[in-house]
Order: structure tokens, then sequence, then C-alpha cells
């Protein structure tokens, strides 16, 4: 018999155990809080970003600038493409205060959040059919082959040890479903080149001695003005995802190549420019270079698009 999810219990109100988790139809079996605090501390995350990401920034940063904007516009196009029907069992892991699981609850999906920033949890509890809970990505609390859609649009950032990347993949093809649809976000190796050139910071010694760096040396940024970032070419993107036992996979440029006349624009019009004819020409560059793979450079994030063997 069905029985309800206690975030805490093994199913009844005040006990801690193993619960079995109904949600929408979906029945796993979800670790309680106690015990999955314990097998987060297997996986210790980068004090930077814990601490980067301890603010409400996240929460507005794919709407309070019209190159955010474009990265959810470009990714809810890609992903629309590919998901199966609502009202499907979707997984968004790293899923942050819920930005994509609002859309994807508006669509008619059923959305498990899991992140490891406790306030990320508790804004994204606050939406409307969203259920969220702590979690790793190297670590879910979910049944093998639960979900129909896995959504990583942010572990792959801050996993700079391939072997972590590797065990978060593997975790996601285990709670996928056969034929299920993977989604693996990862930051352009290049981005900083175009992003710093927007900003009017690049000329600077220090800037360009850390940009120089990062696109010949290895591919990760360890400095105090951002976090702790993997940065991904799509090969190894691609690479990383077929080699964890995915299928057909694609890899997608999200903002395309415009995306960052579109920053360096606004920056200098000091408004936003999310409504103007240059965010709309910016947005159908990124639609035509779709079919480009030399213009995957040009793109600030990669996203990788691949099913699990039905």
């Amino acid at each position: 018999m069905d029985r309800p999810w206690y975030p805490d219990s093994g199913g009844q109100a005040g006990q801690r155990g193993w619960g079995w988790g109904v949600f929408k139809g979906f029945v796993g079996v979800w670790l309680p809080g106690a015990a999955a605090t314990r097998m987060r501390g297997m996986f210790p995350i980068a004090p930077e970003v814990m601490t980067y990401y301890s603010t409400a920034a996240e929460a507005l940063r794919l709407t309070a600038s019209a190159d955010g904007r474009l990265e959810l516009l470009r990714t809810q196009e890609l992903l629309r493409a590919r998901l199966p029907r609502p009202p499907a069992l979707v997984l968004d892991v790293g899923g942050g205060p819920g930005t994509h699981a609002r859309w994807l609850v508006g669509d008619g999906y059923q959305v498990r959040l899991v992140d490891p920033v406790p306030l990320h949890v508790e804004q994204a509890r606050a939406l409307p059919g969203c259920a969220a809970e702590l979690g790793d990505a190297r670590e879910l609390h979910a049944m093998d082959g639960s979900f129909d859609a896995v959504l990583l649009l942010g572990p792959l950032y801050h996993l700079v040890e391939r072997a972590d990347r590797d065990r978060a993949l593997a975790e996601a093809h285990r709670v996928l479903r056969p034929g299920g649809l993977l989604a693996a976000a990862g930051i352009n190796r290049y981005a900083a080149l175009f992003d710093h050139t927007a900003l009017a910071h690049l000329h600077r010694d220090s800037v360009r001695e850390e940009v120089s760096a990062a696109l010949g040396g290895p591919a990760r940024d360890e400095s105090a003005t951002v976090t702790t970032v993997h940065f991904h070419g799509a090969t190894e993107l691609g690479t990383e995802v077929t080699n964890a036992g995915f299928t057909g996979t694609e890899v997608r440029g999200v903002e395309g190549p415009a995306w960052s006349l579109l920053k360096a624009a606004e920056q200098v019009a000091g408004r936003p420019l999310d409504d103007s004819a240059l965010f709309e020409s910016a947005l159908t560059a990124a639609r035509l270079a779709d079919p480009y793979p030399e213009l995957l450079a040009a793109s600030s994030h990669l996203l990788a698009l691949a099913n699990k063997p039905a």
C-alpha cells in the first residue's frame, strides 16, 4: 500500500531509518536525513563552492541579465525537444533553487530536486509541486531505474576530478529507466576568454594571465574570483558521457556564438537588454549554430544529451 514519504523518517513521523517514498506515482527508497548526512560526508563539497552558493544570488543568475536569460531560454528549448512527454519523472540533480524545476513543473513534469546546498533546497521546497532534498550527485538516494530523465545542469561544473564526474554520471545512469534521457551541462573551457572580454577585463595583466593559464593548462579555475570550476571541451564532455554507458550522445552549444556580444552591449548600456532586438538576434544565432560543431567553442555552456540503452 502506498505510504507518504517523510523526509526524515522511515515512513512514520518521528522515526528515522530507511523510508519508502511515494511521489505522484513514483515509489522508491530514499535515505532519510541522518543517513544521508553520513553518506554525503564521504564526498565533501569544496568549501569555496559551498560559500559561493550559500547566498541568494544563484536564484537570480538566469533572470538578472540578458546572457543569463539567453542561457535559460536555450536550455528550455534543448530540453523540451528531447524530454519524454509529461508527466514523466525528472530528477534535477544539483538543481539549485529550482530555476529549471519551476518551468518543468509548469510543463506538467513530476520533479524531484537534489542539491548539496541547504539554502537551495529551502528555496526549491517553496516551489509548488517540487520535492527537494539535500544530496550529492555522486551518491543519489534513489532506486535503480526510477526516473525517466536525469538533469545534471551544474554538478559537472564543480567536480574537478575525473573520477568524481564519472561517479556522478554513473549514478545518473543507475537511476534512469532504460531509454531514459540524460542532460549534462558543462562550462566551455573557452568561456572565460569571451566573458572577460565582454566585461572589459581581459587586458588586465592578472586576468590575462589567469585566462591564458585556463586555456592552455589544466581545465579548471581555482581562483578566488569565482569558485572551483572545471572547464570542459565539447569532445571531452561527450566522451565522458558516452564512457558512462550512454548512447546517441550529442553535445550542443547552449547560448551560441553571440552571447558575449549581448553581454558586452548590456554592460555598456547599463540596463537590461533581454527585451531588445539584439537579444532576439543572439537567440537566433544560437539556434542557427546548432548544426555546426565548429561553433561549439564559442558558447558559454555545453549541453550533452544522451540516452540510457533501452
